[in-house]
């Protein structure tokens, strides 16, 4: 057997563990549970709310199994007398301040504080003295507190620290004053923020958009995938009344993992605005009025077929979007080569397409987002991550935690949660020159074959110091990755950017992806929505005109 690993009794059955890991998780793989508030899985220990105190062979008093590490021959017991006892005394603890709001408490029937206490919390309490009452704090829109309810977790403030990056909670005084909040008095403002709801193992933080809409148990569940962003974090849609109620994050190790961005969360809301269209209209006699979908339909048919009979099927264009299905994707584009042009686009906001028959199938990230948090170097090129794919982020932070070297090149100097081991903070017309001024470092040092192209940009380019030093860093790396982001997809010289890219990535063995703009882009690319290729990446034999060349 493995020095690594050691072998534990718990409840009578043998298990073999990882050395030095927590009983807690070792209880939670053999699926024997252990009642817990305090801990999760995603965040460090803290051990404080004594929940999960259980039965250790030889030890004077019940542990936590949280903070406890198994040793080799450890025998444990989590539904022992003794440890029962112990838990329903942390019970007992918990439930002093705690107030009967569960009637009024949306966190009601989802509850880990009410579920615990049927199990282990006595039906009379021996407390007759007057309970705790704290003042809410307003953390904003988004999040709702009744702080009166706060057993003092800490989830939200761990989660801030450790995985969104940015201290704005914590505890203030000690024992029975304690009281979590920000430091002073001010709205959340990550953009991960909405993940402390999830966290919060009682009502004391819920969803202010969801309050008092339903009860948990009115809701059903219907899976879903987050449509703002190219992460594609799974989701689960919660509806009453065939209206969406709230969103909430669906677990999946390989994307989100278990979080959810607030764009994601909290953007089911924009369904409902009055100013959102929901039903045909065409214009007559210079109005615009409500018809039915057949009357709309027929109506543009009729409006086709006298454009194409009056000035050609060229003179045809269609524009979408990438934040369309792919079917639809595919079928605008199988209708408009049907009657005859291929004048189609998804890149709206792209103005630069010279490289476009170079292109890859689809601009895809070029890795999974696991191994993204594994690289020990990083080039972004043009992109504010952090606001636009906040999970992708999220892996990166983590990469930086691990000691990865960060390297940006951007126009504006834009606020990222980790440390940024060098920026270029260049005006718009210079982000190809200083994404030269790298390539002509890592070339210097080397004999590579370069496309002429990329040649003529690196012509009488002299590097400086940060880009030396930059280059030097990706060279060195064994696991780097170039990631070009939506300002360098939209730049004027969009083409120069990606060849200079892929030239830096060639040349220092990295990995090259992109961080595309909207939730299907690559959908959208392999559904043939582009002027000079059908589905899968099929060449036009007669290329169609371009989103820019359209307008």
């Amino acid at each position: 057997m493995s020095s690594d690993v050691v072998t534990i009794e718990v409840d009578g059955k043998s298990l073999q563990a990882r050395k030095g890991a927590m009983l807690i998780e070792v209880t939670d793989a053999a699926d024997i549970y252990v009642p817990r508030f305090c801990y999760h899985k995603k965040l460090t220990i803290a051990a404080n709310c004594r929940m999960c105190l259980v039965e250790v062979e030889k030890a004077p008093k019940p542990l936590p199994a949280c903070a406890t590490p198994v040793m080799d021959g450890m025998k444990v017991w989590t539904r022992s007398p003794r440890a029962q006892e112990a838990q329903k005394s942390t019970m007992e603890f918990l439930l002093i301040n705690h107030p009967l709001d569960c009637p009024i408490c949306d966190q009601g029937g989802e509850c880990e504080l009410q579920d615990l206490a049927m199990g282990y919390g006595a039906g009379i309490s021996r407390y007759s003295e007057r309970k705790r009452v704290v003042q809410d704090k307003n953390l904003g829109a988004l999040i709702q507190t009744d702080m009166t309810r706060c057993i003092h977790c800490t989830r939200c403030v761990r989660f801030g620290d450790e995985v969104a990056g940015v201290r704005e909670l914590g505890a203030t005084g000690r024992s029975e004053e304690m009281q979590i909040g920000t430091y002073i008095e001010q709205a959340m403002v990550s953009e991960l923020s909405g993940n402390v709801i999830d966290l919060c193992p009682v009502g004391a933080l819920t969803s202010k958009p969801f309050r008092y809409t339903a009860r948990a148990w009115e809701l059903r569940q219907h899976e879903g995938i987050a449509p703002h962003d190219s992460i594609g974090s799974n989701l689960y849609l919660h509806v009453s009344d065939n209206r969406v109620r709230r969103v909430v994050p669906r677990e999946n190790e390989a994307i989100n993992e278990v979080w959810l961005s607030d764009r994601d969360r909290y953007s089911y809301l924009g369904l409902y605005s009055p100013d959102r269209l929901t039903a045909p209209m065409i214009r007559a006699e210079g109005e615009w009025r409500e018809v039915g979908w057949h009357a709309a339909l027929d109506f543009a048919a009729k409006g086709l077929r006298a454009a194409v009979d009056k000035h050609g099927a060229g003179q045809l264009g269609a524009l979408t979007s990438a934040t369309a299905t792919t079917e639809e994707c595919y079928l605008l584009q199988k209708f408009l080569r049907g009657l005859g042009s291929n004048n189609i686009d998804h890149r709206l906001l792209h103005s630069d397409f010279k490289d476009q028959h170079r292109a890859p199938l689809y601009p895809g990230l070029g890795q999974s987002l696991a191994e993204l948090e594994r690289r020990d170097a990083v080039l972004l090129i043009g992109s504010n991550v952090r606001k636009e794919q906040p999970l992708a982020n999220h892996r990166l932070r983590k990469a930086a935690q691990g000691g990865a070297f960060i390297a940006v090149i951007n126009p504006v100097d834009f606020d990222f949660n980790y440390g940024v081991g060098a920026k270029l903070i260049v005006r718009p017309a210079r982000m190809v020159a200083a994404l030269a001024g790298i390539a002509k470092a890592l070339s210097e040092t080397s004999t590579p074959s370069i496309e002429p192209d990329v040649v003529q940009l690196l012509a009488g380019v002299e590097a400086d110091d940060t880009q030396r030093a930059i280059a030097k860093r990706l060279r060195a790396s064994t696991a780097g990755t170039v990631l070009l982001g939506n300002l360098a997809a939209t730049h004027p010289c969009a083409s120069s950017l990606r060849a200079l890219a892929a030239t830096i990535s060639d040349l220092c063995g990295s990995t090259l992806g992109y961080l595309a703009e909207h939730a299907n882009t690559c959908g959208a690319w392999i559904a043939g929505a582009v002027p000079h290729r059908g589905p899968f990446g099929q060449p036009s034999a007669q290329p169609g005109l371009d989103a820019q060349a359209m307008f």
